[in-house]
């Protein structure tokens, strides 16, 4: 894991410019969020491929999802919290629903906005997204896995939901990582414990397995970079070899990713675990490193979390 930060946005923004060179087909539609899309420069070398509806997510969505039944690739980019929560319906209806071939790029996810509050924070799209049967749901945690997922969205036919993070983030993969959905991946060995995760707390996790490591604990990292569907057999296997799973999310615990595992394992391996990530409350104000250090997410708090367990 690199000490120097990125922008996974950077990532984003130079791989559709990419894809879309190589297929005429790829659109962009956008609610007045080009800049905070960083998706100047594809206005610029696509403008007839860019298309601005202002700010009406649900028309945005229905937008694309038109755009999709004439045979284009449309991807549908705006702030995560208004896309998904303006546009539910459309989302729902136009395109799972209709199983349109749409990308949904969900910007600055989680608790990104920090600072302007509840209304800005994004906890809750996972919950909502994971509810509509086809919707593929992917939450990258670097700009590696970024362009990789961009990459195989690209060429998928269907709905995939993208989280792209706004928070920077230590590179944790290097450019020969290839996506795969529905495939998670052990980024550390252990075998005391697993924490799963994925986003900008895949870092932290890491690093509370540092920290375990110190205390005697060894603990296995998995990234789950898709959050539907989810790898299944991956999650077994680490039950049965640790017997204790820890996730750690960017999201409300009650529908995300920890939801899935816990959904899957209680069915099928039952083993203590332990759900991190915020609870059933409307985040306050505060930078995203501050908000996540309070709802237990830095790496000494997951470190102690899993300590604490039986």
């Amino acid at each position: 894991m690199s000490d120097e930060l990125f922008d996974c946005r950077k990532a984003f923004a130079s791989t559709l410019i990419e894809l879309a060179v190589g297929d005429p087909r790829i659109v962009v539609v956008v609610n007045d969020s080009l800049g905070s899309s960083d998706l100047g420069d594809f206005k610029k070398q696509f403008p007839y491929r860019t298309i601005n509806v202002g700010i009406a997510e649900q028309t945005m969505v229905g937008v694309a999802a038109g755009l999709s039944t004439t045979g284009r690739v449309p991807f549908v980019s705006g702030a995560a919290c208004f896309l998904t929560g303006r546009a539910t319906e459309q989302l729902k209806v136009d395109v799972a629903y209709s199983r349109n071939n749409v990308k949904i790029i969900g910007h600055a996810p989680g608790m990104a906005y920090g600072e302007l509050g509840p209304t800005h924070h994004s906890i809750e799209d996972l919950s909502w997204l994971r509810a509509m049967p086809g919707m593929t749901i992917v939450v990258p945690a670097d700009p590696a896995e970024t362009g990789a997922a961009l990459r195989w969205a690209a060429a998928y036919d269907g709905p995939v939901y993208m989280r792209v993070s706004r928070m920077k983030v230590p590179a944790i993969f290097d450019d020969s990582y290839v996506f795969t959905p529905g495939k998670g991946r052990v980024v550390r060995d252990g075998g005391d414990v697993t924490l799963i995760s994925n986003g900008v707390v895949l870092n932290r996790a890491l690093a509370a397995a540092d920290r375990l490591s110190a205390r005697g604990v060894s603990a296995q990292v998995v990234s789950m970079p898709t959050v539907k569907p989810l790898d299944e057999p991956l999650v077994l296997e680490c039950a049965e070899r640790t017997g204790r799973l820890v996730t750690v999310e960017e999201a409300l615990v009650s529908g995300g990713l920890g939801a899935a595992v816990a959904s899957l394992v209680v069915q099928h391996k039952p083993v203590p675990m332990r759900i991190i990530g915020v609870p059933d409350t409307l985040a306050p104000t505060g930078s995203e490193a501050w908000l996540l250090d309070h709802f237990g997410m830095s790496a000494a708090a997951i470190a102690d979390a899993i300590t604490s367990m039986q």
